[in-house]
């Protein structure tokens, strides 16, 4: 079985009626184990002199059994729960079977006249799975999420023509510049990929995540086999009033 060793059973004794009185009386308060340890063999007893003056102050080591040890209390594992469950860290966290792909929700929403940011923000919410009281930050818990008619897709103000979208050939002089409503009519489906990635995670576990977001020009898509509900969206302002 083993031994638990601990610096704060350490006995010191001197010339002094306290300090004798606690050393024999077997029991140690230890403040930094939160409960008292009783003095059992095997033991260690040496002695040192003072600098100061001739007298001489010795000290005893003692190793607590650990089955006298409450079990909530101990910080060494027993044999027998060397491959056992932890019995300490008791925060739930998600397991491989709490986020398997197929069996997550897919939801679906028409981007038909819907602010841009505010779409792409309760997408990203879902996509991350921060609606679930089992969100975990580093652990990829969301949904599945279609868009369709992402060419419809609107924006406030004047960001038709001043919403700039870059890109680089990788050559030099190779920047391409192009607003909002020139990449709308070329790539719609990018506008909103763009935006939504800009909301997650940047690293292995937002490019995991971003494979979550399924955008389509026109109102069909061809995930009718899993069965995708309704977006549920809580933005009143996300409607663009026509």
């Amino acid at each position: 079985m083993p031994i638990l060793c601990v610096s704060s059973s350490v006995t010191f004794t001197s010339s002094s009626s306290s300090s004798h009185n606690n050393s024999s009386s077997g029991i140690i308060k230890n403040p930094f184990v939160g409960f008292s340890l009783a003095l059992s063999k095997p033991s260690i007893r040496t002695s040192f002199p003072l600098s100061n003056n001739n007298t001489k102050r010795s000290f005893q080591v003692q190793c607590q059994n650990l089955s006298i040890v409450p079990t909530d209390q101990r910080w060494m594992f027993e044999d027998s729960e060397v491959d056992g469950p932890d019995i300490w860290n008791k925060t739930w966290y998600p397991k491989a079977a709490d986020h398997v792909n197929t069996d997550k929700t897919w939801y679906v929403v028409d981007a038909t006249d819907k602010i841009l940011g505010r779409l792409a923000s309760t997408i990203a919410i879902y996509i991350r799975g921060k609606n679930l009281a089992t969100y975990t930050p580093s652990v990829d818990m969301g949904a599945f999420v279609i868009v369709v008619n992402a060419e419809k897709v609107a924006v406030s103000g004047k960001k038709r023509t001043q919403k700039l979208y870059r890109r680089h050939s990788g050559r030099p002089g190779g920047m391409t510049v192009e607003t909002f409503d020139q990449l709308q009519q070329r790539i719609p489906e990018r506008i909103i990929e763009h935006a939504v990635r800009g909301m997650l995670p940047k690293g292995r576990l937002g490019r995991a995540l971003f494979n979550h977001l399924k955008v389509y020009k026109g109102p069909d898509h061809p995930h009718e086999a899993q069965k995708p509900v309704g977006l549920p969206i809580r933005d009143k302002r996300i409607q663009k009033e026509r």
